[in-house]
């Protein structure tokens, strides 16, 4: 259990595991092994690794999308996540503004309130008269910017993001970081994945390295990142 009072969230020791081998193997592939790390109010950590690592899965946890197989995942009662990522929560023959409704429905709010908010979030997301349209119709980055739109509509205690925040045109690029960074200074938590370490450096206060689905580094983002640049040149 989380001991300090302005703790958001706390993983201990997690693990998520998924069947290999087949249907009726017994065998299992651990995408996440040993994961520990907390998150307080207000405050933005970083998570990097290589391929494979674990880090989508990671965030799909926090989301709870998926449950851990081993471990711990504790939530401040009452507190709401996003995952803002390019593959996840939208569904291809619902419309951009069906799915709009639907996520934030899912995210707390009532259908009403989502409905008062679809041309804000039309409007961030630059999508127009495509928002009628099936989500199969739409490219990776008009769903990027779709999701951009949804999390920040949502208002959600802690932001998860999942590698977007290169997608899109430059002048949206700009736009998402900018509002991105507005709304840390004014103390939006946030856990960040990234293979950018200058995004990180640029928004986060804590790394969390995930290597091999354990977390081997976790501090600092001004001590970790040095120690993970040394771990990535020595192989």
């Amino acid at each position: 259990m989380a001991d300090h009072k302005d703790c958001l969230l706390q993983v201990s020791s997690a693990g998520v595991a998924y069947p290999s081998g087949g249907v009726f193997s017994r065998h299992k592939h651990w995408a996440l092994e040993d994961v520990s790390f907390d998150l307080h109010d207000g405050e933005v950590v970083g998570v990097i690794g290589r391929n494979g690592a674990g880090k989508s899965t990671l965030l799909k946890l926090l989301a709870g999308i998926i449950g851990p197989d081993r471990g711990t995942v504790w939530h401040k009662p009452g507190v709401r996540t996003s995952l803002l990522a390019l593959q996840v929560g939208f569904l291809p023959e619902l419309t951009g503004e069906e799915n709009a409704v639907l996520s934030c429905v899912l995210l707390g709010m009532t259908r009403k309130t989502a409905k008062a908010r679809l041309d804000a979030i039309a409007e961030f997301a630059e999508i127009g008269e495509a928002m009628g349209e099936p989500l199969s119709t739409y490219s990776s980055g008009m769903r990027a910017r779709l999701g951009f739109g949804v999390a920040l509509a949502a208002s959600p205690d802690v932001l998860l993001i999942d590698e977007v925040l290169g997608v899109g045109d430059a002048p949206f690029r700009k736009k998402s970081s900018a509002m991105l960074r507005e709304r840390i200074a004014s103390g939006q938590s946030a856990i960040v994945v990234s293979h950018s370490m200058n995004t990180l450096r640029d928004l986060c206060s804590k790394l969390v390295v995930i290597d091999k689905g354990r977390s081997v580094l976790c501090g600092p983002i001004d001590e970790v990142l040095p120690q993970y640049e040394a771990m990535v040149a020595n192989g």
